[in-house]
């Protein structure tokens, strides 16, 4: 049974069964963040951070290097425009804002792919998880979904979205295919200790994006489970696209081998198929 021991406004404590759900420390965050970040923000409970981020920048705020983290997101944002709300405390739920000034358009679809490398470095980092990426926006163990990216231009900046599940539980949100960090054998994850390591390569990886550094498009290619898989990608408008996936190009596009020749797709859904299908 999940319990509270806070009421009204006041994030506190949340036991699922055995699992104890912490509430994170804004302010460790803000002092162990304040070399990367200009502005580390913890709420209890809003709809969605990258929409609250977007809002601020219509707004005319500057939300370069500002950081917005939810212990409760209850209508999170994804590809397609669905929406998700996932138990409170029990992911890692945040957006950041990043400027683009200086960064050339071709390389904005980048930035998902970065952060989904920050995601991979930080798991293995805080607990030596091993994971590995499905192209676009997807960090996957083994079949399962640890967490996702979702990337929205505001202004003149680019708000990225993370949802890390720490202890997120697939009955909880009606989806069997996602995994936590707890299904990896993590015992009491630390979802302070969590964000922290994913901002700080979160961080690094927006500043090799910012410097053009190419080896973030060779390390993406090598941690991209998609990569020589088959695929069937559904695309806007809802075509599909079935074939073999045989590379990632430098604008982000995965590349596609169909019996039609080969197909450059920038933005869809992509599902892993099995080899015989």
């Amino acid at each position: 049974m999940l319990s509270a021991e806070a009421t009204g406004a006041t994030v506190g404590l949340f036991r699922l069964g055995t699992v104890v759900r912490e509430p994170l420390d804004q302010q460790l965050l803000r002092t162990a963040l304040a070399s990367s970040w200009r502005h580390v923000e913890v709420v209890g409970e809003t709809g969605s951070t990258n929409a609250d981020l977007i809002a601020r920048a219509a707004a005319g705020a500057d939300i370069d290097g500002v950081v917005l983290i939810a212990e409760h997101q209850t209508a999170g944002r994804g590809r397609g425009g669905r929406t998700w709300s996932a138990a409170p405390q029990a992911q890692l739920t945040l957006s950041a804002g990043l400027r683009t000034e200086g960064v050339p358009t071709a390389a904005w679809g980048r930035l998902p792919l970065a952060a989904g490398l920050a995601v991979v470095h930080a798991v293995r980092a805080a607990y030596g998880a091993e994971t590995t990426l499905k192209w676009p926006n997807d960090v996957l163990a083994g079949d399962g979904k640890l967490a996702g990216i979702l990337s929205e231009v505001a202004a003149q900046a680019i708000v990225v979205g993370i949802g890390l599940n720490v202890t997120l539980r697939g009955d909880e949100v009606g989806e069997p295919n996602v995994v936590s960090l707890t299904d990896l054998g993590v015992t009491d994850p630390d979802r302070t200790k969590m964000a922290a390591e994913l901002l700080r390569h979160l961080s690094e990886q927006v500043t090799g994006w910012r410097a053009g550094d190419q080896r973030l498009m060779t390390e993406y290619r090598n941690r991209c489970a998609t990569i020589v898989s088959k695929v069937r990608a559904v695309l806007p408008g809802g075509r599909d696209v079935v074939g073999t996936a045989v590379s990632v190009d430098d604008e982000g596009r995965l590349h596609i081998e169909t019996p039609d020749g080969e197909v450059a797709v920038s933005a869809g859904d992509v599902v892993h198929l099995r080899p015989n299908l």
